[in-house]
């Protein structure tokens, strides 16, 4: 993870949830550390939402010598009735950067 976000306080759009899932969709064999830093959580707060997505079967990890490569569940449903319907892989098409389609966005607007 390289860009740290600005601290912020007050209410937000988005859960702790889906940061920490949208952290690893951007890098499966993110570190929790890593996550940690990247969501402003604890590591501790990011081992209790993996624990949480894991049991709900939204990721699951392997592990690979000492570290995790998490595999998301793109197809499983979102939990709260007011998302009926909707998919972890919509939630997480608004979360995670294409960074291929923000740099040629950077690059049309430099154009202008």
């Amino acid at each position: 993870m390289v860009e740290v976000p600005e601290s912020h306080s007050g209410w937000t759009f988005v859960t702790n949830h889906a940061r920490v899932l949208a952290a690893i969709a951007d890098k499966p064999n993110v570190r929790i550390r890593d996550i940690a830093v990247h969501c402003r959580l604890t590591e501790r707060a990011v081992q209790r939402i993996i624990s949480d997505l894991e049991q709900d079967g939204y990721l699951s990890h392997t592990r690979d010598g000492r570290s995790n490569i998490y595999r998301i569940e793109p197809d499983r449903v979102l939990r709260h009735p007011a998302e009926a319907g909707l998919t972890v892989a919509a939630l997480l098409s608004l979360l995670v950067r294409d960074e291929t389609a923000h740099g040629r966005s950077a690059d049309s607007s430099a154009a202008r």
